[in-house]
């Protein structure tokens, strides 16, 4: 890479594969989650995440290129994670608290992305580019915030062991 140009294309690249793969994973999580509130916060993402490869292949429209991922191992690290522990974990909800945080570090992971790339755009005066990418950036953010939410309000409260959960509960009114 030699230009800030290459820089942002590859980026795009990285995170067109990493939404295509979270793609694949969210119906697979939707479907092990005992929490109906987890498995819905998984169905729905799987719009805004096809929302998000649309402003993808618009941005890569705009520079002239064509739409292709390239292999990103943070997000195949990151989703074979949340497949060991829909696997290896036998309590179900230990099970949702698992996949909830595998959901958070990929989220995590797009919302560095999707800001650097933001920024970039800004740097290379592609205004529409940054916009784009802020309305998807905005979303992970959401997204984020739904997940903890969640987490405080019920998945870590009902992962908690049987002692812990009525303290756990008061702590989470709070």
């Amino acid at each position: 890479m030699e230009t800030l140009e290459d820089l942002f294309e590859d980026t795009l690249r990285d995170i067109l594969y990493a939404e295509k793969k979270i793609l694949k994973a969210l119906p697979k999580m939707a479907r092990k989650a005992s929490s109906p509130d987890l498995a819905t916060a998984f169905k729905d993402h799987i719009a805004d995440t096809e929302g998000q490869v649309d402003r993808l292949e618009k941005i890569f429209e705009m520079i002239g290129k064509s739409p292709r991922g390239k292999t990103c191992p943070a997000i195949d690290g990151m989703t074979e994670e949340a497949s060991e522990i829909m696997q290896e974990a036998e309590d179900d909800t230990v099970r949702d608290a698992g996949m909830l945080a595998a959901a958070q570090a990929v989220e995590h992971y797009e919302i560095s992305r999707y800001g650097t790339l933001a920024a970039w755009a800004d740097k290379l005066g592609m205004p529409d580019a940054a916009d784009l990418l802020r309305a998807t950036l905005e979303e992970e953010k959401a997204t984020d915030l739904k997940l903890t939410e969640l987490a405080l309000s019920e998945i870590n409260v009902d992962a908690d062991p049987p002692e812990m959960k009525a303290a756990s509960k008061k702590t989470a009114r709070r």
